[in-house]
């Protein structure tokens, strides 16, 4: 489905990203992770549109895609959340969602069948939209709820989920980890995702990408990435015997 060759993004004389390629079947779920700086969140901005890359390709479901702009990238079938939500504060939690249905797919998109759409995503992520549910009433999990609301909304086939268990509590992460983990198993979709909880996110992926420095150093099954000797060393530190029990559990 997806196809990262040799994929480089310089800002100036800063490389973030240095000739990283992998490949990701359709119906994967890609564990992306890697230290702060590591260029995980810059290649989810190549992938969506928001920079162009330096050098290398991108493709999805064979076409390039490189250097296009968001909003063409996400009508090809690429939806993404964000680190930070920023929902329309003057809306409700339907009208927000509602609008990503509208404007998010690919064509002129019915008004019953935007709505549709929106409330069916919010089934899914099992957040409340009845009696016109303000944004303002939600807390962090509820908002994580709404970002990737209006991210299926746009009827992807393609997910990109950045960091979807910041700032909840153990029990809120989890939930939010199965979220991902049905979402892939009632809709068909493939995602990709960026996470630094990794007991959380090593119990759902089926693979792993490893970067650091921008560029890729480890890939494989969870349980081969968490016993890697340079993932330890530059990442897990001393979470690795943590990660390793749940992985091996």
């Amino acid at each position: 489905m997806l196809q990262l060759n040799g994929l480089t993004k310089k800002f100036g004389g800063f490389t973030a990203v240095s000739g990283v390629s992998f490949e990701l079947e359709e119906g994967e779920i890609l564990g992306l992770i890697g230290p702060n700086g590591s260029g995980k969140s810059t290649i989810f901005n190549l992938i969506a549109g928001m920079h162009a890359p330096t050098a290398g390709s991108i493709r999805f479901q064979g076409k390039e895609i490189g250097g296009l702009l968001p909003a063409n990238v996400c009508h090809l079938g690429v939806g993404r959340t964000y680190q930070i939500p920023r929902p329309f504060r003057k809306l409700s939690v339907l009208e927000n969602v509602a609008v990503a249905a509208f404007y998010g797919q690919n064509g002129r998109v019915a008004r019953s069948l935007a709505w549709q759409h929106a409330e069916e995503a919010l089934d899914l992520v099992q957040l409340s939209y009845a009696n016109h549910a303000r944004v303002d009433g939600l807390g962090a999990a509820g908002l994580k709820k709404l970002e990737l609301a209006r991210a299926l909304a746009t009827q992807p086939r393609l997910l990109l989920a950045d960091e979807s268990l910041g700032g909840l509590d153990e029990k809120e992460m989890d939930q939010a980890g199965d979220m991902l983990a049905r979402v892939r198993k009632e809709k068909g979709i493939t995602i990709v995702w960026v996470e630094h909880i990794m007991g959380v996110l090593m119990r759902i992926v089926d693979r792993c990408i490893v970067l650091d420095h921008g560029e890729l150093i480890a890939q494989g099954l969870p349980r081969e990435v968490a016993h890697d000797p340079k993932v330890i060393e530059v990442y897990l530190g001393s979470d690795a015997a943590e990660v390793q029990q749940r992985v091996d559990a």
